[in-house]
């Protein structure tokens, strides 16, 4: 159902040299038609617990001041399009398929959106049924437009034995080209759990699955690598901390993808996981890249103070000349820094107090791991900054202007940004303007046409076949990725 007037975001496209790449579309998976599916995964007792799930009203049912005593965060509400042509689209496969001239996009990577709500479930009857039945679902209904567009797999990592087994089920028996993981699990802390308490009891922690985890992911990263896969993280953060607002949805949504994007993407690199499986591509939805600026700069500053080194050379405690420190402690502080000389010596160190140099330093050489860089082989902070920018790339939504900072050639940290359409979610109200906006970025001159290529084009095409030089054979778009 293309429209009888031409888009401007058709026209977009018209005036391009190459395809255009969604790297992030959503559809809304029809509940009645998933529930088939559902029920002939796991059964019809797990469909009954499924529902009953979510139908969940806690919120609502509950009086302001229980909300607040429980400090319960207010769910997402209002998620999806009201435009009744938009809704459709995102339900109906086929109708998706029609439009996607419309939106000026040659060929779509499309994800769940049921399954972003229940990847995380810590229920593991459910989280790992909703994924099996959403991929069997979203495999079989967009088959007939694989030319055009391609489903991402669902995989629940609380486990790496569970994510194994359902990226194997889904790239091998499945035929998925794509996975699509939460970045982090939320873990009871060992010390602080009990046997049957409630949820809302138990103090948490966030899991990054890459630094410091509950588990050995390693097995996980390899079996990616063998599956030629890119990784691909959309997750958020809503009712961690800090985003806990009782009342505004708005207060916990703004930057919630970013916030767990960071933490991700840091573990990778200070666990070393980015070093030990170098020919993984890692993609990080739906929250720009104003972030990983930022994170980039933070881990070169880093490494040049906080690498052990550095540190031995710049900061470690008895590289202080006590002699020189005690004659300028007598000269500049008079008689009330000399009379407490030997106690200023025996508490030298705010951070630590009432420890000498001597004490701070082999105190912190006893520590089995030094050095918050070991797992990171880098010989410069070029050398990292490079590193970071070849084996990540980010999801920016066609209406950030935080994209050009991808670009900034004066900033040390030129990135790969990808089109994201999200088309699909509430905050894109017309379909159809989405790349027209993202356009308006070489309109107002933050962007050039070559930035524009890779943003739409190149960047996703070197994403998905870094392990997969074949993901777009067979796609309308793969004459044209062969001169990436």
């Amino acid at each position: 159902m293309a429209s009888s007037k031409a888009s401007k975001s058709a026209a977009v496209r018209a005036r391009l040299d190459h395809p255009v790449i969604d790297g992030d579309g959503h559809w809304l998976e029809p509940i009645p038609i998933f529930l088939d599916y559902l029920r002939d995964v796991a059964g019809a007792t797990v469909v009954d617990k499924f529902v009953k799930r979510a139908k969940d009203t806690t919120w609502y049912d509950l009086p302001p001041e229980e909300r607040m005593r429980r400090r319960l965060h207010r769910p997402t509400w209002w998620g999806e399009p009201a435009n009744t042509l938009d809704r459709a689209t995102a339900m109906v496969p086929r109708l998706f398929y029609e439009r996607l001239d419309d939106f000026g996009i040659d060929f779509c990577v499309l994800y769940t959106s049921l399954g972003l709500f229940f990847v995380s479930n810590p229920d593991e009857e459910i989280r790992r049924a909703v994924s099996r039945a959403v991929n069997r679902m979203n495999a079989d209904m967009f088959k007939p437009y694989a030319h055009r567009i391609t489903p991402a797999a669902v995989v629940p990592v609380h486990t790496p034995d569970e994510a194994i087994e359902e990226a194997t089920y889904a790239v091998r028996e499945l035929g998925l080209k794509v996975a699509m993981i939460a970045n982090h699990v939320r873990r009871p802390v060992p010390a602080f759990a009990r046997e049957g308490a409630p949820p809302t009891e138990v103090r948490t922690y966030v899991d990054s699955l890459a630094f410091e985890s509950a588990y050995d992911y390693d097995p996980f990263w390899r079996r990616c690598a063998d599956l030629k896969v890119a990784v691909t993280a959309h997750s958020g953060s809503m009712g961690t901390h800090w985003r806990e607002s009782v009342w505004s949805f708005t207060y916990n949504h703004i930057g919630h993808f970013a916030n767990a994007s960071h933490a991700f993407a840091k573990a990778l690199i200070l666990g070393g996981v980015t070093h030990r499986f170098p020919q993984l591509r890692f993609a990080f939805l739906e929250g720009g890249v104003g972030w990983a600026c930022n994170l980039v700069t933070d881990l070169v500053g880093h490494w040049e103070r906080r690498r052990r080194a550095a540190m031995e050379a710049q900061t470690r405690p008895t590289n202080l000349d006590r002699g020189e420190l005690e004659r300028l402690f007598r000269e500049y502080g008079g008689r009330v820094y000399e009379d407490k000389m030997d106690e200023l010596f025996r508490c030298i160190n705010l951070a630590e107090p009432f420890t000498s140099a001597e004490e701070a330093t082999e105190r912190a050489y006893r520590q089995e791991r030094f050095d918050d860089f070991g797992a990171v082989p880098v010989g410069s902070g070029d050398e990292l900054r490079r590193h970071f920018a070849e084996r990540f790339f980010f999801g920016c939504e066609a209406d950030d202007p935080m994209t050009a900072w991808a670009f900034d050639r004066h900033g040390h940290h030129r990135l790969r940004p990808i089109f994201s359409s999200d088309v699909g979610h509430f905050d894109v109200t017309d379909m159809s303007e989405v790349l027209e906006e993202a356009w308006e970025l070489v309109e107002h001159g933050l962007i050039g046409d070559g930035d524009f290529r890779d943003f739409v084009f190149a960047n996703p095409v070197r994403l998905h076949t870094a392990l997969n030089p074949n993901f777009f054979k067979g796609t309308v778009v793969e004459d044209a990725v062969a001169t990436v």
